[in-house]
Formats: C-alpha cells, sequence, structure tokens
C-alpha cells in the first residue's frame, strides 16, 4: 500500500493539476489543491477526489500564486488544516502563443510572474512546512517548450519554462541538506483545457499526433503519472534536479 502523505497541487482544479490531484487521492494522501477563477471547477474536483478516496480533510483554497499575500495567506491556511506537508505540486500556469513581436512587455511581465516567480513564491512559502514533513519533495510543471523552444508557444512562455527548469536544479542543490528532492516534469503538447483550439478536428488532432514519434496524444493522466513517480520516496528516493520529459519521444535538444 502507497504510504499516506500531505500534498499542496496549485492550479489542480482542471486539465493537469486536476489530474495529479486525483491520482494522489487515489494513492490514499490528504490532498489540497488551489484554483483561481473557477470555483465550480474546484467543488467538482474535490467531489471527485473524495470519491477517489483521499485522506480526510481534503480541500481546496482559492490562491494567485502571482501575489505575494495570497502566497501567504495559503500557506498559513495549509499550516493549519495539515501541520506539515510531504508533497509541493507547482503547476499552476498560463500560457500564451504570440509571436515575439506581438508580445507587449505587460505579457511578458504576467507570464514570467505567473509561471516563474509564482514558483518562486509558493516554494519559498511552503518550504517551513516541507522542512517539518518527515520526507518531502517538490515537483515543478516545466515544458518541453523551455527545453527547445521550438513549439508553438510564445517566447514568453518558453522562457518562463526554462527558467522553471533553472530554478529546479538550483533548489535540488540547495534543499538536499534537509532531504527534500525537487524535480520537474516537462511535457509536450497535453490535451487541456488551455489548447482545445488546437485539437477540435480530426486534421488538428492528427497534426498533433505526427510531432510525437508514438503517434499519440498525451493526457493529463500520463503526466500525473510522471509526477507521483517523482514525488514519492519509495519510487524516486534516489532522484533529485531531474527533468522527466512526458513527451512521446519528441526530441528535447
Amino acid at each position: 500500500m502507497p504510504r499516506s502523505c500531505t500534498v499542496f497541487v496549485t492550479g489542480g482544479d482542471r486539465g493537469i493539476g486536476r489530474a495529479v490531484v486525483l491520482r494522489f487521492a487515489r494513492a490514499g494522501c490528504t490532498v489540497w489543491f488551489s484554483y483561481l477563477k473557477c470555483r465550480d471547477c474546484a467543488e467538482r474536483t474535490l467531489r471527485e477526489t473524495l470519491r477517489a478516496g483521499a485522506g480526510e480533510g481534503s480541500g481546496f483554497l482559492r490562491l494567485d500564486v502571482s501575489e505575494p499575500a495570497s502566497v501567504e495567506e495559503a500557506a498559513r491556511l495549509l499550516g493549519e488544516k495539515l501541520g506539515s506537508l510531504n508533497v509541493l505540486v507547482n503547476n499552476a500556469g498560463v500560457i500564451s502563443f504570440k509571436s515575439f513581436e506581438e508580445t507587449t512587455l505587460e505579457e511578458w511581465e504576467h507570464i514570467i510572474r505567473v509561471n516563474l516567480t509564482g514558483v518562486f513564491l509558493v516554494t519559498k512559502s511552503m518550504l517551513p512546512l516541507l522542512r517539518k514533513a518527515q520526507w518531502a519533495s517538490i515537483v515543478n510543471i516545466a515544458s518541453i517548450a523551455g527545453q527547445t523552444g521550438s513549439i508553438a508557444a510564445s517566447a514568453a512562455y518558453a522562457a518562463s519554462k526554462a527558467g522553471v527548469i533553472g530554478l529546479t536544479r538550483r533548489l535540488a542543490v540547495e534543499l538536499a541538506r534537509y532531504g527534500i528532492r525537487v524535480n520537474a516534469v516537462a511535457p509536450s503538447f497535453v490535451e487541456t483545457d488551455m489548447v482545445r483550439g488546437f485539437l477540435d478536428t480530426p486534421e488538428k488532432r492528427e497534426k498533433v499526433k505526427n510531432l510525437h514519434p508514438l503517434r499519440l496524444i498525451i493526457q493529463p493522466d500520463d503526466v500525473a503519472e510522471a509526477v507521483y513517480f517523482l514525488a514519492m520516496p519509495e519510487t524516486a528516493r534516489a532522484i533529485t534536479g531531474q527533468v522527466l520529459g512526458v513527451n512521446a519521444g519528441r526530441l528535447t535538444c
């Protein structure tokens, strides 16, 4: 049986985050997650989480990862509810498909602030809870865009995810003294709400399949399994500072 654990997933109300929440719930973990805009989505995900077998005391909170006060309040609440934290999954993010020339400074700063500064703020605020746990790990959701820059997402998105990879590797070095492992998952194109417009016809779906040597469209559950693998000491106790590509064989260099 999987060990019991406490987990916090940012942006866990839908998409990849929701799949991650449900994966830990199926393992019997007590899972908290955040949402930003869709409370109905969060309530639906919590019901599914409890049905999946999540531990008593699971719940959700509203969080803007780009706002320090919001992050500090989330850390305070989780400290009250959980006491300590075994797993932090930094998943919340935004994406843009604008060209570099079309991207404004305001758009650039927003994407960097959510996707990269958000990881910094959440990790820094949750670190005391992670240090209190008997074991702890962090998994950051990066992207193949941060490794290759060759997908349709914007330069701002690619830069933010490259930053997440660099931050992951440095945190793995710094937090090792506390026994906290830090890894990242770098998916290729995943079928979520954010990219549904790229998959709304059979022709578009075929085009996405052709991006991947395995000729499949990656699903949120595929990413969730990788996150769970990296997070848990039973499966990855000696793995830290690594970036696991969930890319169906798409080249990463």
